[in-house]
Order: C-alpha cells, then sequence, then structure tokens
C-alpha cells in the first residue's frame, strides 16, 4: 500500500480507538484487504452485554480480564459476520502486544502497521518485544508509518 493509504488507514484506526470507554488507553485497528477493503475494525473494550462502568474500567485489576484488544474484536467481529481476513493488512494505533500477536498470526493477518513514534509505556516494552519476534518469526511483515 501507498504512504497515503497507510495514513489514511491509520488515522481511520486512531478515529476508532476514541470509541473506546478505557480511561488509560484508547486503541484502534482497521483490517484491510488487498483491494484496500475495510474487512473489520475494532477498538479495546468489554464484550457485548458486560457492564463498562467507569468504576470497572478505572480499576485495573478488574479491567485487565474482562477488557478485548482492539485487534481481538476486530477478528471476533470478522469471525462473527463470517469475513476472513487471510492476507490481509492490520493498522492498529500501537504495536500489537503478544495476546493480539498471536491472534492475527492464527487470523490469517500479513501485515501489522502502527505508527512511527509510537511510545509504548515501559511495563509494556518486554511484551511488544517478544510480539515483534512472534510476527516475524511468522512471516508477518511489521512495519510503521
Amino acid at each position: 500500500m501507498s504512504e497515503k493509504w497507510d495514513k489514511r488507514f491509520l488515522d481511520l484506526a486512531q478515529h476508532i480507538a476514541g470509541w473506546s470507554k478505557d480511561p488509560s488507553t484508547q486503541v484502534g485497528c482497521v483490517v484491510v484487504g488487498t483491494d484496500r477493503e475495510i474487512r473489520s475494525t475494532g477498538f479495546n473494550g468489554f464484550p457485548r452485554g458486560i457492564e463498562d462502568n467507569q468504576e470497572r474500567l478505572a480499576d485495573r485489576e478488574q479491567k485487565y480480564p474482562l477488557i478485548c484488544h482492539a485487534e481481538e474484536n476486530a477478528i471476533m467481529h470478522a469471525a462473527r459476520v463470517g469475513v476472513s481476513l487471510k492476507g490481509c493488512t492490520a493498522y492498529v494505533t500501537w504495536p500489537p502486544c503478544t495476546r493480539c500477536a498471536r491472534s492475527l498470526v492464527q487470523a490469517g493477518v500479513t501485515t501489522v502497521v502502527y505508527p512511527k513514534g509510537c511510545q509504548v509505556p515501559e511495563r509494556w516494552l518486554d511484551d511488544f518485544e517478544l510480539s515483534s519476534a512472534m510476527l516475524s518469526e511468522a512471516g508477518i511483515e511489521l512495519r510503521t508509518a
């Protein structure tokens, strides 16, 4: 894809991230097919039917076991409506964690793009390093735009 399209899809992922109610981190994902068609989108949040009140969202002990990451939501939405993500590109507002990296691998995504200069909190750096290695080993292109 061209730089112009990369920017458009990263901008869209950033817009979708704003739909998250998480007060500390908002992440968006747009999964795009080879003809630049949007196959699925997702943002981090609780599963359907699970109350996402501010008390739960502000408490990491309660939030982490419940929350779906943006990439997971995009993959699960695609599965729910019967859309294949094989051969697609995932545009995300953060580099994927190991949990999401393994899901992207299993979904058949071939490229992951995240913004240049993305500031990842120190507590996540080891996980992102491992996820990058995992994606590389699986033959998935990981790049910034």
